[in-house]
């Protein structure tokens, strides 16, 4: 909005010209989200705090967690607030798919945001009911995936039903009416598993940077005719607005990591992993690059296999031998590595490098193929 009203001025002065540059627009998005995060933080967690919006610590997970009862939780509006403000003033507000992924954020975010407030305000103990947040993940699943099924743009190229296949030239998948399902799964799916990665100072908002830094940059590269044609990857006309959305979310979450870092002032409860999931999910979608979200989130993958695991094998040695048996420790995985002795920060920042080495992973996959 901002940076449209500016480039107006283009004519009374040649400088303005800058923000018509998507990589200009999108910086500045980044820098907003992250000041603004840095600016509201403390006023934020000082309302958490003054309102007694404490996190609950589970009595089943790590001893060491106990010491964080109390801790101001709900702190993902201040990664919303940051994005909301980046992409408000620097991104085109009319832009089809900077649209659909402010709906995608807003939307898990108000369904996280009543989660909490359930668990937290209201002293429910399991918070919305999980069959009520699944179906508020399946409606904008089915909500995305319509929009994108029925358009026309991506009928007439033949593009709507489709999703590219990493490591392999010009090869798609046509899901055809399968489609839709697909993307219900994976938006489901990515914000399940940003929620369930959620559980260790700094971890899940270090993630989604790493994850959303790399989509930024295939954001990009998908907009423009040339780098697309040059990469042999699909060319979506405006999808290299996403930048922008992007950087704005990996600026607040690293607004928000400020206060997230071990040890946490803050956490940012279903509010913010739900929406960040959400949003994740969402992006891999629009860029067609639902396969490729299993390499540059591998990490999520892994703490929510390590759930699907660690659960179905217990039920299976309990119904077979009467007594139930763990691969892990406790799940999730990062839980696992902590009853290892491992410290804290030490999981957070090793899971972090493996972030980084699967999203750098995931960009020379444009080139090997």
């Amino acid at each position: 909005m901002l940076g449209d009203l500016l480039y107006q001025l283009k004519d009374f002065y040649f400088g303005f010209n800058l923000f018509r540059y998507i990589t200009v627009r999108a910086a500045l998005a980044a820098i907003t989200a992250l000041l603004f995060s840095l600016v509201i933080g403390p006023r934020i967690i000082r309302m958490l705090k003054k309102h007694q919006i404490g996190e609950e610590i589970r009595t089943d997970g790590p001893e060491t967690h106990l010491a964080k009862a109390g801790t101001p939780t709900m702190g993902g509006s201040i990664i919303l607030a940051g994005i909301i403000l980046g992409v408000l003033l620097w991104a085109q507000l009319s832009n089809f798919y900077i649209q659909l992924i402010f709906i995608s954020t807003l939307w898990m975010g108000l369904v996280g945001f009543l989660d909490d407030y359930l668990k937290v305000v209201k002293k429910m103990k399991k918070g919305l009911v999980g069959k009520y947040k699944l179906a508020g993940q399946i409606m904008l699943g089915l909500f995305i995936g319509s929009m994108i099924f029925f358009r026309p743009e991506f009928i007439a190229e033949n593009i709507n039903s489709n999703t590219s296949m990493p490591f392999f030239k010009n090869l798609e998948i046509d899901f055809g009416w399968l489609y839709i399902p697909v993307v219900i799964f994976v938006i489901t799916g990515t914000s399940n598993a940003v929620n369930l990665t959620d559980g260790l100072d700094g971890l899940a908002a270090g993630l989604v940077a790493i994850a959303m830094l790399a989509f930024a940059g295939m954001s990009y590269v998908t907009g423009n005719v040339n780098f697309s044609d040059y990469l042999n990857i699909i060319y979506l006309p405006g999808s290299g607005e996403l930048t922008v959305y992007c950087l704005a979310v990996v600026g607040a979450a690293m607004g928000f990591l400020w206060y997230n870092a071990f040890p946490a002032e803050v956490f940012m409860g279903d509010t913010g992993a739900l929406a960040l999931g959400s949003t994740l999910g969402t992006i891999s979608v629009l860029l067609k690059k639902e396969i490729l979200l299993i390499l540059i989130g591998g990490v999520f993958v892994a703490e929510t296999f390590s759930v699907i695991l660690q659960t179905s094998y217990f039920r299976y040695t309990r119904k077979k031998y009467g007594e139930g048996k763990r691969i892990f420790r406790m799940a999730p995985l990062h839980h696992h590595f902590e009853l290892k002795g491992w410290h804290e920060s030490k999981v957070v920042s090793r899971l972090w490098i493996i972030g980084i080495l699967l999203a750098l992973l995931s960009l020379t996959t444009f080139k090997v193929r």
